[in-house]
C-alpha cells in the first residue's frame, strides 16, 4: 500500500519535480524519506486492522479457530496474543508520533513549501503585515511588518493595561531576533510608563528584551503543529492559550491525536480478530469486505469530529477520542456476542 501511495504521488507531482531541477536521488532522500513515514503513520491503524482480518480469517477458514476453542481454550484467552501484539504495535506508533514523525514532517513540509507549494521565491522571504496578538492577560503587542527570512521587522509596539487603564507603552522603529542570546533587539525605542496623572518617558537607541514569542510565532504556518516535537507543541499551546489566540483547537487536536491514534491500533485489532474469527461462507473475501467498511466508518467518525473541533465549538479532547470511545463500545459488544 505504501508503494501504491508513492507511485500515485509521483504521478501527481512529476511536473513539479521536473521544474525543481533536482536529481532523482535528492528528491528521494529529501522528500520521500520524509513522506513515507508521514503516510504510514496516518494509515498504520488500518494496516494493522486489515492484516489482522486477513490472518485471522485464514485461520477461521481452515477451522483452526474452531479447533482452538473446542480444545478448551476460552475466547478470552484466544484474544490474548492479539492484545499483546496490538499493544506493542501501538507503542511503536506512539513513539513514532512523538519522536520520528515531527522530524519527518519538518523535512517534508520544508521541501513541499520550497518546491511544490508555489509560494516560494528566490529570497525565501515570508512577510507578515499588521500582526497583532496578546502576550499575556494584560499585555498586547503588534508589528506593522515582519520578515521571517531576516527575522526582523518594523513599527513594533507593546501595550500593558491594568484595570482597563493603560500603564505601559513601548514603541520601536525596528525589531530583530538575536540568535546569539535568544532575545529581541529593539532599536529606536520610546517607553512610556503611566502612573496616575504622571507619565515617565524613556528613549533608548538599542535595547534587548525577552518576550514569550519567537520568530516562528509571527508566521502563518499551516505545517507548524505537525513538525513540532511534543514538548514544543505543549509550549506553543500554553502560549497560545495565554495570548487568547483564536483557532487553537487545531493545535489541541494535533496534540491529543498523538495519544489517541496509537490506542486505535488496539481497538481495531480486537475488532478485526473478533469479526474474522467466525467461519463464514464468503471466507477471507467476506471478512476483508467487512473490514474495509469498518475502516471507512472509523475514518469518517475521525474526520467529522476533527472538522467539528477545528471549525466549530466541539471540544478538541472529545474530537480526538470520540472515535476510539465509540469503537471501544462496539468492540465490547462484538466480544460479548462472540464469546457466547
Amino acid at each position: 500500500m505504501t508503494l501504491i501511495v508513492v507511485v500515485i504521488d509521483i504521478s501527481e507531482k512529476t511536473d513539479d519535480f521536473v521544474k525543481s531541477n533536482l536529481p532523482a536521488w535528492k528528491i528521494f532522500t529529501n522528500y520521500y524519506l520524509a513522506f513515507i513515514p508521514r503516510i504510514d503513520a496516518m494509515l498504520f491503524p488500518l494496516f494493522v486492522f486489515i492484516a489482522t482480518i486477513f490472518f485471522t480469517s485464514k485461520m477461521a477458514e481452515r477451522s483452526e479457530v474452531i479447533a482452538i476453542l473446542c480444545s478448551g481454550v476460552s475466547f478470552r484467552r484466544f484474544l490474548v496474543p492479539y492484545w499483546i501484539g496490538s499493544t506493542l504495535l501501538s507503542l511503536v506508533l506512539w513513539l513514532g508520533y512523538h519522536t520520528v514523525l515531527p522530524k519527518a514532517n519538518a523535512a517534508w513540509s520544508s521541501f513541499d513549501e520550497k518546491y511544490l507549494g508555489g509560494t516560494y521565491d528566490v529570497t525565501g522571504s515570508n512577510a507578515s503585515r499588521n500582526y497583532y496578538f496578546r502576550i499575556d492577560s494584560n499585555t498586547y503587542a503588534g508589528i506593522r511588518y515582519f520578515d521571517t527570512s531576516s527575522k526582523s521587522g518594523g513599527n513594533f509596539f507593546i501595550q500593558k493595561f491594568l484595570n482597563n487603564q493603560l500603564v505601559y507603552n513601548l514603541r520601536s522603529d525596528n525589531i530583530a531576533w538575536d540568535t546569539s542570546v535568544n532575545k529581541w533587539k529593539l532599536s529606536g525605542v520610546m517607553e512610556r510608563t503611566l502612573t496616575g496623572d504622571k507619565e515617565i518617558i524613556k528613549r533608548s537607541r538599542n535595547i534587548s528584551m525577552r518576550y514569550n514569542f519567537k520568530p516562528r510565532d509571527l508566521r502563518k504556518d499551516e505545517y507548524l503543529k505537525d513538525r513540532l516535537s511534543t514538548p514544543e507543541l505543549d509550549d506553543l499551546i500554553r502560549l497560545e492559550k495565554l495570548r487568547g489566540t483564536e483557532g487553537i483547537n487545531s493545535l489541541l487536536v494535533e496534540r491529543y491525536n498523538r495519544d489517541a491514534i496509537p490506542v486505535s491500533v488496539v481497538i481495531l485489532t480486537l475488532i478485526g480478530a473478533i469479526l474474522s474469527s467466525k467461519k463464514v461462507r464468503g471466507g477471507s473475501g467476506f471478512h476483508l469486505a467487512v473490514g474495509v467498511i469498518w475502516s471507512v466508518l472509523y475514518i469518517l467518525f475521525s474526520r467529522f469530529s476533527i472538522v467539528f473541533a477545528t471549525k466549530g465549538n466541539f471540544p478538541a479532547l472529545l474530537a480526538a477520542w470520540t472515535p476510539n470511545m465509540i469503537f471501544a463500545v462496539l468492540t465490547y459488544y462484538f466480544y460479548r456476542k462472540a464469546a457466547r
